[in-house]
């Protein structure tokens, strides 16, 4: 993830920490990087009530066999308590679908350290829901939403979900949620960009995510749909003046982009170019983060309690919660694709190794590299800067 808003803006964050190293001492970490722990996206269920397009769970509104139980789920969540884990985001499927959702957040809080949030559609959010939600620890909700009403709609597949979205969004605020609004960017829903930011500040909502879309599960169906370059820049660009626009008029949103470390080498530039007094201070927090941290700063595990290195990368297991530790498996350096994503750049591709961001990006994301190459250590097509931008700049070169 990268916060627009405390680089661009000076503004601090929840999360700072993690993404910036700053108080890092807290989290009992390992690793000499501020990923010394990984956060770790938990798919409780694959059970969804809508059909989303570019859903890399591919889930359906059914039940699947063998997910963990509530007692498994619990051993669970002490391992990671005790591995210091920074933040358990609880996602799907539609987390809010399973019964012991709420059970599983008490939990979580009462270990200490694991600071729970979810990672829903929101239909379901009703205020009882909420309720019962928030009575359990809850105070974090990301919530998706890919555009007004139509094309939300059409997205979801289910006629009337933004309308429940947005209930769910206001239902979450009023109990005194953080939400965040978190929209995948396409070509089909790039126009609404604007209008969900107008839609943010008018609500109150107080953070804004937007991601790029990842080639994983449905999304990899999605990939004609995916954004031209050009129109990426453009998609960022205006990014990076809304939330600069919007901290100006008093809404300060905490606005960031994910799934794409590209937007670091850009947003540096944007910096260099426009804010050239902040150029130091936006290095050398970005320098602090290092890009992607897959299978290093951020894991997953499934529904069915495998561990894969990112929640897009479900074809990629290096074990199951159910056979070994999630500590453990974290920890085992002989797994081979652990090692080599931990170590990755002399594996990256040529156009990765020699270009001068490699330390802000570290490589981009492998499982997106992987479903357009074929190969892990690939190159990431959504990489969206020209050749002259990666070329490293010639010291003592004649004029």
């Amino acid at each position: 993830m990268l916060n627009v808003t405390r680089l661009l803006c000076d503004e601090p964050a929840p999360g700072d920490d993690l993404r910036y190293g700053e108080n890092s001492k807290q989290h009992g970490m390992r690793l000499d990087s501020v990923h010394q722990r990984p956060i770790v996206v938990w798919n409780i269920t694959r059970t969804c009530n809508l059909h989303c397009a570019h859903c890399y769970a591919s889930s359906q509104d059914e039940q699947y066999p063998g997910e963990l139980t509530t007692a498994e789920a619990k051993t669970i969540l002490e391992d990671m308590a005790d591995y210091k884990v920074p933040v358990v985001l609880f996602s799907g499927g539609e987390p809010t679908i399973r019964p012991d959702l709420p059970e599983l957040i008490e939990y979580a809080n009462s270990l200490g350290g694991l600071n729970p949030l979810i990672s829903t559609n929101g239909t379901l959010l009703t205020k009882p829901m909420v309720k019962t939600l928030y009575d359990a620890g809850l105070r974090r909700a990301g919530i998706s939403m890919d555009g007004m009403e139509a094309v939300h709609d059409k997205f979801r597949g289910s006629k009337g979900s933004w309308k429940l979205t947005l209930d769910g969004i206001r239902n979450s605020l009023e109990a005194g949620m953080r939400v965040s609004l978190r929209v995948t960017i396409t070509n089909r829903n790039i126009q609404d960009l604007p209008h969900l930011f107008d839609l943010a500040e008018r609500e109150g909502i107080p953070r804004v995510c937007v991601y790029h879309l990842a080639y994983a599960g449905r999304g990899e169906k999605l990939l004609r749909f995916d954004l031209e370059h050009e129109a990426r820049r453009k998609m960022v660009d205006y990014v990076f003046e809304r939330t600069i626009e919007s901290y100006a008029k008093g809404h300060k949103l905490e606005v960031l982009t994910v799934d794409n470390h590209t937007d670091a080498a850009y947003l540096q530039m944007w910096v260099d170019k426009n804010m050239p007094g902040e150029s130091d201070r936006v290095r050398a927090l970005q320098a602090r983060n290092g890009g992607n941290t897959a299978g290093k700063g951020m894991a997953n595990i499934d529904n069915l309690g495998k561990v894969h290195p990112d929640q897009f990368w479900w074809n990629q297991t290096i074990g199951s919660v159910k056979e070994r530790k999630f500590s453990e498996i974290w920890e085992d350096d002989s797994i081979e694709l652990l090692s080599d994503l931990r170590n990755r750049k002399s594996l990256l591709p040529d156009d990765c190794k020699n270009c001068k961001w490699l330390g802000l990006c570290n490589g981009n994301l492998r499982v997106r590299a992987e479903s357009a190459t074929g190969e892990i250590f690939g190159k990431d097509p959504a990489c969206y800067l020209i050749e002259e931008e990666r070329q490293p700049e010639l010291i003592g070169a004649q004029a």
